[in-house]
């Protein structure tokens, strides 16, 4: 008797463990402050031949308007990437074309849920290149519309041949 409530009472502490330790889990899921508060970055460009653009960028995720591509969100719920609107290097670079008065294109891809760039300041990656996103000195693992931004970040979009 004494061995089987010794053993119910093992069985009992840790499942009243596992549900103690995974209950704020749950619970704060969908918590939390929003996080698409406009964050200062440093933007380059860096093109084939020299320096296009670099400066500081005020910047948040939004929706992006290009030529190629259409009007599309950009603000890290594109592929489900973070749970809400965020900053994001793709929106920088929107920023800071429209603030410093420089075009860029982008094609959307609605496989990818994101935007590929295909030209900054009229230089073209064409069929020889493209233009990398990296932040803070690493090539982002999802696309420039995916990618949160925290505020310092060093983004950068350099062209790339292939």
């Amino acid at each position: 008797m004494r061995q089987t409530l010794a053993r119910r009472a093992v069985i009992t502490t840790a499942v009243l463990g596992l549900a103690l330790a995974t209950a704020p889990t749950v619970a704060h899921a969908g918590a939390g402050p929003k996080s698409n508060k406009p964050v200062n970055v440093t933007l380059t460009v860096q093109g084939p031949d020299g320096l296009l653009f670099k400066g500081k960028v005020r910047t948040k995720g939004h929706d992006v308007t290009t030529a190629t591509g259409g009007t599309h969100k950009c603000d890290g719920t594109n592929g489900a990437a973070n749970p809400s609107a965020v900053p994001t290097p793709t929106s920088a670079l929107d920023d800071a074309a429209r603030t410093n008065y420089f075009g860029w294109d982008g094609t959307w891809y609605a496989s990818f849920d994101d935007f590929s760039v295909d030209s900054v300041k009229n230089v073209d990656g064409g069929s020889a290149a493209y233009w990398n996103v990296s932040v803070n000195g690493t090539p982002t693992p999802v696309g420039g519309c995916q990618f949160k931004l925290k505020a310092g970040d060093q983004v950068a979009f350099t062209w790339t041949a292939f």
